[in-house]
Parts: C-alpha cells; sequence; structure tokens
C-alpha cells in the first residue's frame, strides 16, 4: 500500500510555546533562513586563541571540502580582545595573538568565500572576565551600537553575544539582547545575532524558559555542552520541549558539535542526526587539522546536511514523547525519523507508522550514514541499532 502522510506528521509532547521575546516575527529577517553551519575556536583553544590557528582552521575547512558542504562561519570566541578598549572606547584586538588585527581576519576569511564571527559580553563583561579568567571588563552593555558599528567595519557576520552575569533579571536581559539586535539593524549589514542568555544565571535557563525569536538569529536553550554523549542526550531532552519556536532566522542553538572530542563514532553519528532533527545550527568545536577522516564524514555526510539545511524550517521533535524517536517534516510531503539507541547495548528501536502519521507496510526508510533500507512490518518500523548510535532515516 503507498504511505499516507498527512500533512501534521510530528506527533510530539511539548508545552506551548511563550510569547516571543521581542514581537511575533523574527529579529533578522533573510539574514538565516536555513541554521548557520561552521566553527567555533572555544573548545579547541579557549583563551588561547591566536591569528593563527583561526586562519588554519579556515584553510582546514577549505581543503577537507567542509566549506562546499555548508560550513561557512568562522567564529572566535571568547578572549579574541585586548582587556582595555581604545582611548576613544572601540573595541580592539589582543596585539599579540591577533597582530594583523581583526579587519585584516576578516579579509583573510572572506578571500575563501567563509564568513567571519566575533564574540561579544552582553553584559559589562565576557565570560572569562566574569569567571576572572581573563583582565579587564570589556562588555558591551550601554555602548552595543558603538560596538555593532565596529564589528561591522572589521566585516564580521556573525555576533555571539553572551550575558555572563549573576544578574538573572529578565527585563535587564530583554533590554540588553534587544539593544543588540537594534544595533545590528542599524549596521544595515547582515550580520546572524547568536545570543546566550543562560550564563551565570541560577535556575532554569532563561534561553529555555523564554523564547527569544523576535531578538537572536540563534538562542542558545541550555548551558554549555560537555565532550560527553549524556551532555548530548540531555540537550536533546530539553530541545525536544521547545521545537514549536524554529522558524526560519530563528532557531535553537543546542551549542557546539563535539565530533572528535571522546565521543564514539556511534555517539558522534548520533548527535549530528539530532541536531539535523532539530534544525540545529552546526558550530564544529574541535581542531579540524586533527579530526580523523572518519569524523569528517560524520560531519560532512550530505544526506544528514540536506535534512538539517532542508528549506522546510521546522524541528523535529519526540514521537509521542518517546527520546529515542523523532520525526521532523520535510519538503512538501517528507519526513525524516531518528531512531537513537540510548544504552550500551545494541538493541531494536521500533515505532508505529500511526504515530508517524502513516499507514502501510511499503513504507520504507533508507538510513542516510548506511544506505540501508528498512521496511515497516504490521504497521511498524522496527530498526537494530548499535549502542549509542543512531539510525537517521529518511521515509520513501
Amino acid at each position: 500500500m503507498t504511505a499516507l502522510l498527512s500533512a501534521l506528521v510530528v506527533v510530539a509532547c511539548v508545552a506551548e510555546p511563550p510569547a516571543r521575546v521581542g514581537g511575533s516575527g523574527v529579529a533578522l529577517a533573510g539574514v538565516a533562513p536555513t541554521p548557520p553551519l561552521g566553527w567555533n575556536s572555544w573548545q579547541p583553544y579557549g583563551c588561547g586563541v591566536t591569528e593563527a590557528q583561526v586562519k588554519a582552521q579556515a584553510d582546514a575547512l577549505v581543503s577537507t571540502g567542509l566549506r562546499d558542504a555548508g560550513y561557512r562561519y568562522v567564529v572566535v570566541d571568547d578572549c579574541w580582545n585586548a582587556s582595555t578598549r581604545t582611548k576613544d572606547g572601540a573595541l580592539q584586538s589582543d596585539s599579540t595573538r591577533f597582530p594583523d588585527g581583526m579587519s585584516s581576519l576578516g579579509e583573510y576569511l572572506h578571500q575563501r568565500g567563509l564568513k567571519f564571527g566575533l564574540y561579544v559580553g552582553a553584559s559589562d563583561k565576557t565570560c572569562t572576565q566574569y569567571q576572572g579568567q581573563y583582565p579587564g571588563a570589556t562588555g558591551s552593555r550601554g555602548v552595543e551600537q558603538r560596538d555593532a558599528a565596529t564589528l561591522a567595519w572589521w566585516g564580521v557576520d556573525y555576533i555571539k553575544a553572551d550575558w555572563c552575569s549573576s544578574n538573572g533579571d529578565h527585563d535587564d536581559q530583554v533590554a540588553a539582547f534587544t539593544a543588540w539586535r537594534d544595533a545590528v539593524r542599524a549596521t544595515g549589514r547582515p550580520m546572524v545575532l547568536s545570543i546566550n542568555p543562560n550564563s551565570g544565571v541560577s535556575g532554569m535557563p532563561p534561553g529555555q524558559r523564554f523564547d527569544w525569536g523576535g531578538v537572536a538569529t540563534m538562542t542558545r536553550i541550555t548551558n554549555d555542552i560537555a565532550a560527553s554523549f549524556a551532555s548530548v542526550l540531555g540537550i536533546a531532552d530539553v530541545v525536544g520541549l521547545v521545537t514549536p519556536r524554529t522558524r526560519a532566522d530563528a532557531f535553537n542553538d543546542p551549542d557546539m558539535l563535539v565530533v572528535g572530542q571522546g565521543l564514539s563514532a556511534a555517539q558522534a553519528r548520533t548527535q549530528m542526526s539530532l541536531w539535523a532533527m532539530m534544525a540545529a545550527p552546526l558550530m564544529i568545536g574541535t581542531d579540524l587539522t586533527r579530526l580523523s577522516d572518519a569524523g569528517l564524514g560524520v560531519v560532512g555526510n550530505q544526506a544528514m546536511l540536506a535534512i538539517d539545511q532542508n528549506s522546510r524550517v521546522v524541528s523535529g521533535a519526540p514521537v509521542a514523547g518517546d527520546p529515542q524517536v523523532w520525526s521532523r517534516a520535510i519538503g512538501p510531503k517528507g519526513l525524516a525519523v531518528s531512531m537513537t539507541n540510548r544504552t550500551s547495548r545494541n538493541a531494536t528501536v521500533t515505532v508505529s507508522l500511526a504515530s508517524l502519521g502513516l499507514s502501510g507496510d511499503g513504507v520504507v526508510g533508507v538510513d542516510v550514514w548506511t544506505s540501508k533500507r528498512y521496511q515497516a512490518h504490521d504497521g511498524v518500523l522496527s530498526v537494530q541499532v548499535a549502542a549509542g548510535d543512531t539510525a537517521l532515516l529518511e521515509i520513501v
């Protein structure tokens, strides 16, 4: 029989989303119609990041083919800046680690078909300054217009604004991040605005509690990811509660990809599968010059990326509340289904066709990782999945 796919294919238990902070529309329309893809400096380099390292990673994006696969943003995270501003109050880079300056770095990236991203502190300090790990207090609170103009002049295409303050007052956060949104708009330069309202704030992370889609292009939903399978699964569980927020130019940000940092090959496929099902931004957080061919194959898998970058920009969600199985609508009538074995032993993962909005034993799922085909029987789709692994199926 022919599969019968309903218009509403995602069956999930999710809470009603709150009103969007900043209004019902999107913050910066047309900047990121699909989730941004790229690389971030924090995990491999932290406060030791240098101009030479960033250039080496940019070159690796090109030479490995990841740029052509869609990974275009090169984001320099915290600690790129000097500990003080210039005499007239402008941001400036650390002259020892970035001797040619940020404008020159932007030119280097743009010449290679890449986009330039920089970190800023949304409160009075950057995160490492707030934590006492880096000197100074060069956050942008109150000078967002000035700093946005500086970044635009440097050719920045992506701004990561990190709260990092013990002050979790919602009105203060809204004022700060809205000021950044308005400052980006005022530059006239199309720049992604990625915010993290969670750093330093106790209790439920504000990124989870509130819908920031009217303020930012990307919003961190949880605190920082760790290079562990438990962290990957825990973040997926949180994002599963807020999936209705996703749309073009407004994405839930589940944090960086930790492929190549302690995950097994199976666990790496799981992170990529779940992030693709979320329609999440994909920011690689590892040294690309040391990433194995197998790891490069995981982050660069074209079929997986096609799901993440699908023009039907909606997030998938757990099916009937089951964290092992997610479904996501793709294309005019298509469907992707992820089936994750969250245990330490090989297992069979099953899902009923009815819960997917499908019927008929002619339903077939093709795994994007192995190209293996799985056919439904008796109204159920069953897949043998290795420990920690995920079968990411396109329903055909």
